[in-house]
């Protein structure tokens, strides 16, 4: 796996392949491993070492990007020579920054994600551990199928202002479904030290779902509390967050625009971007190596900052929205460049009040509702009122009288997040949370009234 003094090298040879202008170049090494099982077999295994050099030049006002799997001088040479061809026929930006200086580098500080433990699974190490959930699953006469993944990656940006930032992180994952004959049950972890979380205990979790939501009964829709667990929480509310971007205010197609200051959710709800929070992951610096900073999305409700890429703070300093978006300064969330996309929060923590509940006490003080284990295919069908769209899945229960009382059939939705976040009654814990339609994030479950239900699915 490439280390940075490697990558300096790397830089160094490219540097002399450049006509001119600035230079900036993205490695990226990731070493990944999965394996994949189905009707209680492992049925795949795959690997993959793949190293990248992602060559940016910047040539009078004018930037492209290309990339080289191959670290030989021609093909160093080859990537530069098309980096520039593009740079050439394109119309100069007058919005484009000079490459970021060295001093806007990443800060020693971020917690390591690195596990030697976890770079060290082989692929009999994964089989032993699909082994024990397919046991699971034989002991509870149920069929599994998901998968079991470990990587290992290098991250490190170099530009030829001096700028050098460096990140390593490891990551397991395991995603695990128990089939019945009309039930299912589903959990699923990922974190950057695979000691971190149980593989048996979760197949035992998802085994329990498909075993207690048996011959599932028919609700009729409409207007329930739900009792959301981390992964439904995580699936919903991350499709607002690319909106927190200044890009997106700029272009007008965030749900934000008009709304940063105003109190939009429930006093309970606050979010900030935390790099360095203990259950996050990801490298302490952006697309352009600039740092990551903390950032305060929302306090008590209130839409409080968005973050910003270097050149879309300097826009926003000079447009009509100055004044009106809270604080505008680099916080090191930029997208590599160029992009149309501009920056997004992608370390999201909620920030719980102090008064949480165990879902368990949720489901105790709940005398009719419903328990959600999971969402899926989302889709968003009203983008300034965020009204999503999407089914349950993998484990919904009634509950009634504080109980859970059996499973039920599945649901869609049409759901405002607006009004959701402003309609919850109780909180966990944050955890570190993984689902299928969104990043990974901080997020904890949710106890919600009036979540709009709006047709019963076929199974």
């Amino acid at each position: 796996m490439l280390d940075q003094a490697q990558a300096q090298s790397i830089f160094n040879r490219i540097r002399k392949f450049s006509s001119g202008g600035e230079l900036e170049v993205i490695f990226s090494s990731v070493d990944h491993a999965l394996t994949r099982f189905a009707n209680n077999t492992i049925h795949q295994n795959v690997a993959e070492l793949n190293e990248v050099a992602s060559v940016r030049v910047a040539l009078d006002g004018k930037t492209a990007r290309a990339t080289s799997n191959r670290f030989d001088d021609e093909s160093l040479k080859r990537a530069v020579q098309a980096a520039e061809s593009m740079a050439r026929v394109q119309e100069p930006d007058p919005d484009r920054l000079p490459m970021a200086p060295a001093q806007m580098a990443s800060r020693n500080g971020a917690p390591s994600r690195w596990s030697d433990e976890t770079a060290a699974i082989t692929p009999p190490d994964r089989a032993d551990v699909v082994g024990k959930i397919v046991a699971t699953a034989k002991k509870n006469r149920l069929v599994t199928a998901g998968i079991y993944s470990s990587s290992s990656s290098a991250e490190v940006v170099v530009n030829s202002n001096g700028l050098a930032a460096y990140h390593r992180q490891t990551a397991a994952e395991v995603s695990i479904t128990m089939l019945a004959d009309d039930s299912s049950g589903w959990q699923k972890a990922n974190a950057p030290e695979a000691a971190s979380f149980d593989p048996v205990a979760l197949a035992e979790i998802a085994a329990q779902k498909a075993r207690d939501s048996h011959s599932p009964r028919e609700l009729a829709p409409g207007k329930y509390t739900v009792i959301l667990e981390p992964a439904a929480v995580l699936d919903l509310v991350g499709f607002m967050f690319w909106d927190f971007g200044g890009q997106a205010i700029l272009d007008q197609r965030s749900f934000l625009n008009n709304r940063i200051g105003t109190k939009l959710f429930g006093e309970n709800i606050s979010i900030v971007d935390d790099v360095y929070h203990p259950l996050q992951s990801n490298a302490p610096f952006d697309g352009e190596g600039v740092r990551r900073q903390r950032a305060s999305l929302v306090e008590k409700g209130v839409i409080k900052n968005l973050v910003y890429a270097r050149s879309t703070a300097e826009k926003m300093r000079k447009s009509e929205y100055a004044g009106k978006v809270g604080s505008i300064t680099e916080t090191g969330h930029g997208f590599p460049l160029p992009n149309e996309i501009g920056e997004a929060p992608v370390n999201v923590v909620f920030l719980t009040p102090g008064n949480e509940q165990r879902v368990e006490q949720m489901i105790a003080g709940t005398e009719r509702g419903i328990l959600i284990t999971r969402l899926w295919y989302i889709r968003e069908v009203d983008p300034y009122e965020k009204i999503l769209t999407g089914m349950t899945r993998d484990g919904t229960f009634l509950v009634e009288n504080g109980k859970v009382s059996g499973g039920i059939r599945n649901f869609r939705f049409n759901q405002s997040l607006i009004e959701m976040l402003s309609s919850v009654e109780a909180m966990s814990s944050a955890v570190r949370a993984s689902g299928e339609e969104s990043f990974d994030m901080v997020v904890p479950a949710m106890k919600v009234r009036d979540f709009n239900f709006t047709e019963v699915t076929r199974f």
